[in-house]
C-alpha cells in the first residue's frame, strides 16, 4: 500500500472519531447552557424505539415495492416472542421462545 491511502483512511478515522466525540458529548457539555424544550424532550423519548422498529422491522417484513408480502419464520418467530412478553413480562423467556420458536418455523417451512 502506498503513504497517500494510509494517510487518507487514517484521516477519515480521525474525522469520524472527532465527529462521533462533537455528536455524543455536545448535549452534556453544552446542555446547562441550552435546555431543550419539553416537546423536544418528549419526542425524544420515542427515538429508542423508532430506531429498534427501524432496524428490525425491514428484517422481519423483506419485501420491496415490486414484491408480495412473504410470511417467514422469522416474522412468525417475532410474534411468538412478542406474545410471550405481553403474557410473561420475562425478556429471558423472550428470548428462549423466540428463538424455539424461530427454530420450529424454519424447520416447518424448510
Amino acid at each position: 500500500m502506498n503513504w497517500q491511502y494510509d494517510a487518507y483512511v487514517l484521516g477519515a478515522i480521525a474525522l469520524l472519531i472527532v465527529c462521533s466525540v462533537i455528536t455524543r458529548t455536545g448535549y452534556f457539555v453544552l446542555g446547562d447552557y441550552l435546555p431543550l424544550p419539553e416537546s423536544v424532550r418528549r419526542a425524544l423519548r420515542y427515538a429508542p424505539v423508532a430506531a429498534l422498529i427501524a432496524i428490525i422491522l425491514p428484517e422481519l417484513l423483506p419485501w420491496g415495492p415490486e414484491t408480495s408480502p412473504v410470511i417467514s419464520a422469522k416474522a412468525l418467530a417475532a410474534l411468538v416472542a412478542v406474545l410471550a412478553f405481553v403474557r410473561t413480562r420475562n425478556p429471558v423467556l423472550v428470548i428462549v421462545v423466540g428463538m424455539l420458536a424461530l427454530w420450529l418455523f424454519r424447520a416447518l417451512l424448510a
